[in-house]
């Protein structure tokens, strides 16, 4: 939902067009045939001066005023697309069960090549999705992942789902794939060392 500089209450009424609100929704009508396609979002558009009270009490005050189901992700200038997509991702995961087979991995990471190579070997076809190359793959990845292993933990890749069932890591596959799987020494950890962090 948009809240765009516009309305009127009592006697007041605004007449001077906002650059920023026409700004937002092509930044919005942008992000929704792009980074969102395939993903059901319905943008509605308000009248901020009409009814200024609604975005008020979910802390929006300043047109335009961007809303994802009732929480503020941008006001005041023009929208952070990624802020949008990563919320509308967020809430979409949410109503949204994963099915099917999927590995969430990176280019340049040998424990992704590896959780392929076991999958391969064993026959199982999966959906591979670099969270890298592509945004809307990793918002999904975070917003799938931190409700099973918690906020605080690092989310390392690969993230790997087995007929819509959450596998884990790499190392997690050896009762799928009937093979021995090396674990990862760094799942985990955080990317900073103890000698880092003491110095």
């Amino acid at each position: 939902m948009v809240y765009k500089w516009a309305g009127a209450w009592g006697p007041f009424k605004v007449s001077i067009p906002c650059g920023e609100c026409a700004l937002t929704a092509d930044i919005i009508n942008d992000t929704m045939e792009n980074e969102l396609a395939g993903i059901p979002v319905e943008l509605e558009t308000r009248e901020w001066l009409s009814e200024w009270y609604r975005p008020l009490v979910k802390g929006g005050w300043h047109a335009p005023i961007v809303l994802v189901e009732g929480k503020v992700v941008g006001q005041g200038g023009a929208l952070n697309r990624g802020v949008l997509t990563q919320a509308v991702v967020e809430q979409y995961s949410k109503r949204s069960p994963i099915s099917g087979n999927h590995v969430f991995g990176k280019e340049t990471c040998p424990h992704c090549l590896r959780a392929k190579a076991h999958l391969d070997r064993a026959g199982i076809d999966y959906e591979y999705r670099d969270v890298i190359a592509n945004p809307l793959d990793l918002y999904e990845m975070l917003a799938r992942v931190k409700p099973i292993v918690g906020p605080k933990t690092p989310i390392t890749v690969p993230q790997i789902w087995i007929d819509g069932a959450y596998v884990g890591g790499a190392d997690k596959l050896a009762a799928i794939v009937n093979e021995h799987v090396e674990p990862n020494p760094d799942r985990g950890q955080c990317s900073i060392s103890e000698s880092d962090a003491a110095a």
